[in-house]
């Protein structure tokens, strides 16, 4: 399995975009978790635009955050947001990381390795402690979260019927990765079921 990495997106990487983008419709999926607003954007070109405001963004119900797509050998296996600092709907929701990974990409470790170079970059913006959300019933999601750490704080109940769980994770815990960490640990959680 070929590392993966997190790029911020490029004009140049469109096409992969709009397949990726695709992919998820054609699965019946509208909405693209940790896309940054990819999944409703009118045009690829504008979308850019939007993420590039998004990275110093600080008004109303939008703080700063950084979109990245996960690549692995030139293929875009998902996309993640990482929101600089919380305000009262992401301290209730959506959390510090916001990720997803492309259908036909699942339960192969992506979202793990995803969340971990993403803490990475969290320590890098100073932050010491992440908030992670999921869905209650989303057993992928909640395998991820715990494997970088992740400390389960309370459940919400949301109006449409849902109920969030909330995870803290300790930057300060989280190793440094280094090239050969991410591959081993893509060589152990290629065989663990996600």
């Amino acid at each position: 399995m070929q590392q993966l990495k997190l790029v911020f997106p490029t004009l140049e990487m469109e096409k992969q975009a709009i397949d990726y983008r695709q992919e998820h419709f054609d699965s019946g999926e509208h909405e693209i978790h940790g896309d940054g607003g990819l999944d409703h954007a009118a045009n690829y070109s504008e979308w850019i635009g939007k993420i590039k405001t998004d990275l110093t963004r600080d008004e109303g119900t939008f703080v700063p955050a950084t979109t990245y797509f996960a690549v692995v050998d030139d293929r875009i296996v998902g996309t993640i947001q990482i929101r600089h600092k919380l305000n009262d709907f992401l301290l209730g929701y959506g959390g510090h990381i916001g990720y997803g990974v492309r259908p036909s990409e699942r339960r192969k470790g992506y979202a793990t390795k995803m969340l971990t170079v993403a803490l990475e970059k969290c320590r890098e913006l100073g932050i010491n402690r992440a908030l992670v959300t999921c869905d209650n019933d989303n057993i992928g999601s909640l395998r991820t979260i715990i494997k970088n750490g992740g400390i389960l704080e309370n459940e919400l109940p949301q109006e449409d019927g849902s109920v969030t769980q909330r995870y803290w994770i300790a930057i300060s815990s989280v190793k440094t990765l280094t090239s050969k960490t991410i591959t081993l640990r893509a060589v152990r959680e290629s065989v663990i079921p996600i």
